[in-house]
């Protein structure tokens, strides 16, 4: 009995990571499903959505277990999700012991996440390229490289003291909107609407909604709902930032409006 709660323990806790780092649902199931067969397990039942994981073995014996977890929705770590698949890879090739296993989770799990100069650094240059894209000058593009380096600033600092995620949509939005036609008020010349466009890419929800679209098609119809509305929500609230810095402007007659 306490080995198979040992294997359903670490099952879990590698589907954990996993969806914690921004893992696909189908892929989550999979790799839970695949270690308890690795280790012996044939009476199993495993359900994964967006934000929990159930599990249960052996349902019909003494050595029955059952787990659940809850999951808050994380940001994306390809670095973990990497390095768990590998020893999800070596588990399934029986060349990893269960207390090998869950060493080698622990230090997955205790991977560093980048820099803060390294993420700002990368958030600017995402950003100064999305102003390319969507038609941005040299000047453009050089403003956007720094508001989204700002913006990446603001955004780590809102993470640290848990900030509401629509609050962080909202007020970022709205902050770089307003910048924006802060500099244009003194005397910049350059076209607003391709630096806020280029700058608030950092938090349009891309990954998020091409996931929950993934999972509707895949039949992961609960996955996906969850995934579809936190992107709308998203969505909704950085029009809400970018709206209302424009109607204040507005309404104090500023940049031209």
């Amino acid at each position: 009995m306490e080995g198979n709660q040992k294997v359903l323990k670490l099952a879990v806790s590698v589907g954990e990571t996993l969806l914690l780092s921004g893992g696909e649902i189908y892929r989550v199931q999979e790799t839970v499903e695949r270690i308890l067969e690795a280790y012996g397990m044939e009476d199993y039942h495993v359900f994964v959505v967006s934000n929990g994981i159930f599990a249960t073995v052996d349902e019909e014996r003494e050595s029955r277990g059952s787990m659940v977890r809850n999951v808050p929705l994380g940001s994306v770590h390809l670095g973990r999700i990497a390095a768990v698949n590998q020893l999800s890879r070596e588990i399934c090739s029986h060349s990893c012991s269960v207390e090998e296993a869950y060493q080698r989770l622990r230090a997955c799990q205790e991977l560093p996440e980048p820099g803060w100069l390294t993420k700002s650094l990368a958030a600017g240059m995402g950003c100064a390229a999305f102003g390319y894209i969507f038609g941005g000058r040299f000047v453009e593009c050089l403003l956007s490289f720094c508001l989204g380096l700002l913006l990446q600033i603001f955004l780590m600092q809102a993470g640290r003291i848990k900030m509401s995620k629509f609050m962080v949509n909202i007020l970022g939005s709205a902050a770089v909107t307003a910048v924006s036609f802060a500099l244009s008020a003194l005397g910049m010349e350059f076209m607003q609407d391709k630096v806020v466009i280029g700058s608030i890419v950092l938090l349009v929800p891309g990954v998020v909604l091409t996931t929950g679209i993934r999972e509707l098609f895949n039949g992961d119809y609960l996955s996906g709902s969850i995934h579809l509305a936190d992107a709308l929500m998203t969505a909704a609230c950085i029009a809400v930032g970018v709206g209302a810095a424009v109607k204040l402007i507005q309404l104090l007659g500023g940049a031209g409006l």
